[in-house]
């Protein structure tokens, strides 16, 4: 769906990316616009390095482009999105610097604006990254939904750069401003990202083995009861057959696989940076000299592989984008999939029972076995027929 937001900069073409008629939800909140419309009425000079964190569609991005600032995202759909409404607003692409959480942050900034993630642990840190780059002079605002921030955020900011306060409420929005400290910064501590735990032993050959997060990381300090009820489920993979880990976080299911079938060519695949950091991280870990064929690909699910290319596709979809509960995500996932696999080849899903997976499956594949279920979960098999 594409929509114009109207803020003092002018008015603009926003969409979310990949581009979908059938989604209503905007490219922007009200929390983009009311940072936006702050940073005009109080008159803040954005000259020098203007940093963007976080900036979930382009929208700020998009707004601010005249002063050329740097995006950090972790979202590799945000910041396709962003390329796509710096076009449909005709803003040459070289006029911003699109940056991952990967990647090095800025040495100096001088504006600081952070959409608040939903990850708390993002937010932590990003803000330790940036940290050296903040003087006491920089301009830092936060952005976000009431719902989104809470006392725990504005100490994340308090702790690691400096006093921190709240805006008021507008339309269910708010903004953070902290003032950077010398004394805050020096004195915030290292990083605790990413984190290491040992997995259970209940759960087949990755037992007692070591998994690696990097911050933003779903169920970034344990291993998520979904996962723990799909790693008991998992499939013989056909010998030396190619695997894709879709949506793969902290990549434990493929990693599985690789132990399991040393022959196995797995593909991890994520649309977050962090995510397919973890998941590399969790397979050297486990697999140092591993002679499975492997490969770590950060993208929009399985598109620029090859039609009929993948013998097995292993699946825990989210349900949310960003505050939003959302089919939109699996749909994209399972359609992808199908094309993806070869004819014979198979889908397993884990998720929410009440999520009605099988009904998408069978409306995309024409078929879907439940696999195993409990009380929360279902294990579904799809399977491509031609």
């Amino acid at each position: 769906m594409s929509d114009r937001m109207t803020a003092p900069e002018g008015e603009y073409a926003l969409a979310r990316f990949p581009e979908d008629p059938r989604d209503l939800l905007r490219a922007w909140d009200a929390s983009d616009a009311y940072l936006l419309r702050h940073l005009a009425e109080s008159g803040t000079r954005l000259d020098g390095t203007l940093v963007v964190v976080g900036d979930r569609w382009g929208a700020l991005t998009t707004a601010l482009a005249a002063h050329r600032p740097t995006q950090i995202t972790d979202s590799y759909l945000s910041q396709e999105a962003t390329r796509a409404n710096l076009e449909r607003n005709g803003v040459e692409a070289d006029t911003v610097r699109l940056l991952t959480t990967r990647d090095t942050p800025p040495d100096r900034v001088d504006v600081l604006l952070v959409r608040v993630p939903k990850s708390l642990a993002l937010l932590e840190d990003q803000l330790h990254r940036l940290a050296p780059a903040v003087h006491e002079g920089t301009v830092v605002i936060g952005t976000g939904m009431v719902k989104e921030i809470h006392t725990s955020t504005l100490r994340l900011f308090e702790r690691i750069l400096g006093p921190t306060r709240t805006s008021l409420a507008r339309q269910k929005a708010r903004l953070i401003f902290c003032t950077p400290d010398a004394k805050t910064v020096g004195a915030r501590g290292d990083d605790p990202w990413p984190y290491t735990y040992r997995l259970p032993d209940d759960i087949g050959v990755l037992a007692g083995r070591a998994v690696v997060n990097h911050a933003g990381v779903f169920c970034a300090d344990r291993l998520d009861i979904g996962t723990r009820f799909f790693l008991r489920q998992l499939p013989k993979v056909p010998r030396g057959g190619r695997v894709v880990d879709l949506g793969c976080g902290n990549g434990v299911v493929g990693t599985a696989v690789a132990l399991a079938d040393p022959d196995a060519e797995v593909m991890f695949v994520d649309e977050s940076y962090q995510a397919v950091a973890s998941a590399e991280a969790t397979y050297r870990a486990n697999l140092p000299e591993a002679g499975t064929t492997v490969e770590f690909r950060v993208g929009d699910g399985v598109e620029g592989f090859a039609p009929g290319s993948v013998d097995l596709v292993l699946n825990n979809p989210p349900f949310h984008s960003h505050q939003a509960t959302t089919d939109a995500t699996a749909r994209r996932m399972f359609t992808g999939a199908r094309r993806a696999l070869r004819p014979g080849g198979e889908l397993w899903v884990v998720g929410n029972r009440h999520l009605g997976y099988h009904v998408t499956l069978r409306r995309i594949f024409g078929n879907s076995e439940l696999v195993a279920s409990d009380a929360k979960f279902v294990v579904l098999r799809a399977v491509r027929r031609s």
